[in-house]
């Protein structure tokens, strides 16, 4: 089954894209609305450092359309604190506290992001994925961005293979990700080298993820900055999407 493109960055408050991305009038209050009409996800980092209470979840949900995706970074109580030891209860805890977002159809994955000084350790991985939240008939989709070299080995993939888990392909000015696709029905990316990407590299990626989105759904976040570049390279690779898809 062909899969579907969502794309935007992390997060949605910043005042300084205003106005080349908000309305210069627009209340902060409905950011996230207006966001929602030109990009279809997004990546929260709230929950990197706190869980959303209910309201804020209801609000977020309230504001946007079906169509529309939230991804979550994975508290740093887990990636950081923990570094994925004995996470089973946090892991059910985190995924409990999405629950409103799976029901309404609108979670995208949920990205944990390791420390750059935490090197491979597969079977830890191995046993971090086989918490109880991570199983059922309709498990969350999940991502790893790994940041030390270490960890990219067939070692690593064949555990992310055997549970659906992605292995989120970052782009940054220090590491580049291997494109290795290791789930079976997500790709994540994250493209956050500075500065931005120009209309090409946007019309690249446009026909590179197209093609991938041909048997699995493909997330793709640029890079927040103070100035609105990400939001808006994210704006025209959906754009560039939309035209090949047309063409087709």
């Amino acid at each position: 089954m062909r899969g579907s493109i969502y794309a935007g960055t992390s997060g949605w408050a910043y005042p300084t894209w205003k106005p080349a991305f908000y309305p210069g009038g627009l209340p902060a209050k409905r950011f996230l609305e207006h966001y929602a009409t030109r990009l279809n996800s997004v990546e929260v980092n709230y929950t990197f450092r706190a869980f959303p209470t209910a309201s804020m979840t209801a609000g977020w949900l309230a504001a946007t359309p079906q169509s529309f995706r939230f991804s979550f970074k994975a508290p740093q109580r887990i990636t950081h604190f923990s570094r994925l030891r004995d996470c089973h209860e946090i892991v059910g805890r985190f995924v409990d506290v999405l629950e409103p977002m799976r029901a309404a159809g609108k979670l995208g994955p949920l990205l944990f992001q390791l420390p750059p000084n935490f090197k491979a350790d597969p079977s830890l991985l191995a046993d971090f994925l086989s918490a109880p939240a991570f199983a059922g008939p309709a498990p969350p989709m999940v991502a790893f961005e790994f940041r030390n070299e270490s960890w990219f080995s067939e070692e690593t993939y064949a555990v992310l293979r055997l549970h659906n888990a992605a292995l989120c392909v970052a782009e940054s000015d220090d590491l580049k990700t291997p494109e290795v696709q290791c789930a079976r029905t997500h790709a994540c990316y994250r493209l956050r080298c500075s500065g931005g990407y120009s209309a090409q590299q946007v019309a690249a990626f446009a026909e590179r993820f197209s093609a991938l989105a041909c048997d699995r759904d493909v997330f793709v976040y640029f890079k927040h900055e103070d100035e609105p570049t990400g939001a808006l390279n994210a704006v025209a690779f959906l754009d560039a999407c939309v035209a090949r898809a047309g063409k087709q």
